[in-house]
């Protein structure tokens, strides 16, 4: 390996290119990370371990090569640049060797002509990807009890958030009622006190915190005032995603004085490592996010949760898998990292994901088992069903229904848009008192600049005995949900029905020759939305849930790869939440209107402690929770091995046993339901109790992913070289030839054949094994059948082949069925094409 040499004639010069713009830029240079440096550097002995899994942070070997690989990063700013036109904002060593930098474009062009730069990326943005899912996974009776019962569901095993930060005083991470920590050997993070209280983020369940917002402050996108300068949790995303994975069993739900049932994470005594880079207003950088993961690997952590994805494909390489982001990841599983990362919700429009590799868990959301309806009765008889979690108006009584837009205190404030019931200093509380309000569901609630929860407040205000909110146009993409409030109320959600509302008040509405309101005389009752009502036609994909095919480039071609992974709950998940949580505006806190220091956050305990949020962001977390329980019995498992133990044994039936159905957007943007594809949920839907018992993995390590890289048509193998520092050996074969358990063929021609390695993690068991298709292709396995020992491997063929041409994929599975009981699928996906 050589190492890095400069010319002389480099020095100072471009100290004085400072005239664009300074930005943030992420830089790799030449040499290898200390996860993958095997030695050749003279003074330097080899850190990477001999095969995929932690590296010892405690080695002098690994203190060592990491102090000299920042030297050597200080050494090429150094000689390029004058001291104080440039701001180094990380060193990456253990999963990347490069670093980010702000500077200015002038600058960058520089680096980029710098002998022993590999590459120079300006940064860009991330974006989050936005409880009775225990009991519908069948967590507490079929896979707790396996590992001790839930007091040791996930012991000793720690999850990394990468994410908006935690709430330490939260009942879902508190210590007071459980059993004491121990201190885990093998993680050695750091905990940050907090610089106004003095009080540590951890408190044993969090064994770790800090914060990353360099680039964020760099860029001056960072608000001190309401991002915090700490691990505290500035948004409540970052409390939700902790509390699903590896929040306490049995934390009350309780709302406006209602109890919503008992919250619990997938693996309620797993630690928490919080790794803060993701901010209230605008997300968060790539620069400061991979900081956060190469010191999530360093430190040890188990599992990595990302409920975080790029804004976009990545524009400046020849494939989405190749980038500072999807490279460090691939680095964290071969440091024996388990990576869940959500899909996107860009759905349900096809090529919308935002994960794309082979080496990451990319995780699709699903609609459970619960759903909260209510039902509007009008004094026509007529009943308009909607959503609302809210009590009911007092039993066997009606009430004057009256309008937002009739009851204005003055008429020139339409200009504030009234309608939407957001300022109760614009309505006649005289008008409103004693009767139900009603308002309609403007673009505003689309934007997030009104919320349901002020429409509550307002209607209480008022002295309402509670609201409707009527929506008469529906945007594309918009997401109904239930929204907990303390007075009776309803969102209707059908267009259809709105008309009918409308059309009932307008004609039971007496008016003057100029319009105005004579009498109020349409009633209502609101019924009781309280109560869940569980669906057998459960799990569904959600209708936000990002789609596939996976893509391999920025001109969205296909890539030979099946994405999603693997479909989980997603969709009306409750979980903790931060007083000063304002993701969703129907959880924003009166405080965030004056706001409060971080003091009196702390202190006060004001606002919700739980919310119930949707996103594929709430998905990922039930897989990295689940994830650790499969690691706690199975310990030396690969991150491959963990991910194919969720695929083979995921479900594609719903509870009532027909096949998972995808919502889906009809001509006229109502949404429907039609029958699923693996682009809509990968393998399907997670079965916790049978991934920790899944007779054969599909295992692959660094190797087999580098070479996925290399045998991608078309690929440009120095880019590789750049991105991992290894070199290809051979470009020859294809894609779809990795080990994963599952198989994809974007473009079938004639006959391929497709081999799969599996072994035998139980007893010596033989497996019979079957295939279906859907009829445009042909598919045979073979052996038909095969009998594997205990820790034994057997190879597997799959044979395609084109029968006719429809322009379109083709689905179709591989059954495994042992004589033991075991039952091991894998998808199919091709589309034909013509010689």
């Amino acid at each position: 390996m050589r190492t890095m040499a400069f010319e002389c004639t480099l020095l100072v010069f471009f100290g004085l290119f400072v005239f664009g713009k300074a930005e943030v830029y992420i830089v790799t240079v030449e040499g290898e990370p200390v996860v993958s440096y095997r030695g050749g550097v003279e003074g330097f002995e080899a850190t990477a371990a001999d095969s995929d899994e932690k590296i010892d942070v405690t080695s002098e070997l690994v203190a060592s090569y990491s102090h000299h690989l920042e030297k050597k990063h200080d050494m090429i700013l150094g000689m390029l640049f004058e001291r104080g036109t440039f701001q180094k904002l990380y060193s990456y060593r253990h999963l990347i060797n490069g670093f980010a930098v702000h500077i200015s474009p002038e600058q960058a062009e520089a680096l980029r002509r710098a002998p022993g730069v590999k590459s120079v990326e300006r940064d860009w943005k991330v974006k989050r990807l936005t409880t009775h899912t225990p009991q519908f996974l069948g967590l507490p009776t079929g896979v707790w009890p396996t590992g001790g019962g839930c007091d040791r569901a996930g012991e000793d095993i720690v999850i990394g958030f990468v994410d908006s930060g935690i709430y330490p005083q939260h009942p879902s991470f508190s210590t007071s009622n459980t059993a004491p920590y121990g201190p885990v050997p093998t993680y050695r993070g750091k905990c940050e006190v907090d610089p106004d209280t003095k009080r540590s983020f951890c408190n044993g369940k969090i064994i770790g915190a800090q914060h990353f917002a360099a680039a964020a402050i760099a860029a001056g996108a960072f608000n001190a005032v309401i991002d915090f300068a700490s691990p505290l949790d500035g948004d409540g995303h970052g409390s939700h995603t902790a509390a699903i994975a590896a929040g306490n069993n049995g934390i009350p739900v309780r709302m406006h004085g209602y109890e919503f049932g008992k919250a619990s994470g997938m693996a309620p005594r797993a630690r928490i490592a919080v790794y803060k880079a993701l901010y209230r207003l605008f997300g968060g950088f790539v620069a400061d996010v991979v900081a956060a993961i190469d010191q999530a690997v360093h430190d040890g952590v188990d599992i990595l949760n990302l409920s975080v994805g790029p804004n976009s494909p990545p524009a400046t390489t020849r494939t989405t898998f190749l980038n500072p982001f999807d490279a460090t990841l691939l680095s964290a599983v071969k440091a024996g990292v388990f990576v869940a990362q959500a899909a996107g919700n860009g759905g349900p429009f096809p090529k919308t994901l935002v994960s794309y590799s082979p080496w990451i868990a990319s995780v699709a959301a699903a609609v459970d088992d619960r759903r909260y309806k209510n039902h509007l009765t009008l004094g026509n008889g007529k009943i308009l069903a909607g959503i609302g979690l809210a009590p009911s108006t007092h039993s066997n009584r009606t009430f004057n229904l009256v309008a937002a837009n009739d009851v204005m205190l003055d008429s020139s404030v339409m200009k504030y848009s009234p309608s939407d019931c957001q300022r109760p200093e614009l309505l006649n509380k005289n008008l409103v008192e004693g009767n139900i309000l009603l308002c309609g569901y403007s673009f505003n609630f689309v934007v997030g600049t009104a919320s349901v929860k002020k429409v509550s407040e307002t209607a209480k205000s008022l002295g309402a005995v509670g609201f409707v909110l009527a929506v008469e146009t529906v945007s594309p993409g918009t997401k109904f949900d239930p929204v907990p409030v303390a007075i009776p109320g309803i969102l209707i959600t059908d267009v259809s029905k709105s008309m009918d509302l409308i059309n009932y008040y307008n004609t039971s509405t007496a008016r003057d020759w100029t319009g105005r309101v004579k009498s109020f005389k349409g009633t209502g009752s609101i019924g009781d939305g309280l109560m869940p009502i569980l669906h057998k036609s459960a799990p569904e994909v959600a209708l936000f849930s990002s789609r596939g095919p996976d893509i391999k480039d920025f001109s969205f071609q296909d890539a030979d790869l099946l994405k999603p992974d693997i479909l989980a709950p997603g969709s009306l998940i409750w979980a903790a939440w931060a007083p000063n949580g304002t993701d969703e505006a129907n959880y924003m806190d009166n405080w965030s209107k004056q706001i409060l220091s971080k003091l009196e956050i702390l202190l006060s305990g004001a606002g919700e402690g739980f919310a119930m949020v949707s996103g594929t962001s709430m998905a990922a977390p039930h897989i990295a929770g689940i994830a650790a329980l499969v690691k706690q019995k199975h310990p030396h498992w690969s991150p491959a091995a963990i991910k194919s133990a969720l695929m083979t044994t995921s479900q594609t039936f719903d509870r009532a046993g027909r096949p998972i159905q995808a919502q889906q957007y009809s001509g006229s943007e109502t949404v429907t339901l039609v029958a699923a594809t693996p682009f809509d949920y990968g393998s399907g839907h997670v079965n916790p109790r049978a991934s920790l018992d899944p007779g054969l993995i599909f295992d692959a390590g660094y190797g087999d992913y580098l070479m996925f890289l290399c045998t991608i048509p078309g690929i440009d193998t120095h880019e590789i070289t750049k991105f991992t520092s290894s070199s290809c050996n051979s470009t020859n074969g294809h894609p779809s030839d990795l080990n994963t358990p599952s198989i994809t063929v974007s473009h079938l021609v004639g006959t391929r054949s497709v081999t799969r390695t599996v072994t035998n993690i139980a007893e010596q068991e033989t497996y019979v094994i079957t295939t279906r298709m859907s009829p445009e292709i042909a598919i045979e396995a073979s052996p038909p059948a095969m009998t594997l020992l205990s820790g034994a491997s057997r190879k597997f063929t799959v044979t395609l082949t084109v029968r006719s041409v429809t322009g379109s994929y083709s689905f179709g599975e591989i059954l495994m069925k042992g004589s033991r009981g075991h039952k091991v699928r894998i998808p199919v996906v091709a589309m034909g094409y013509q010689h």
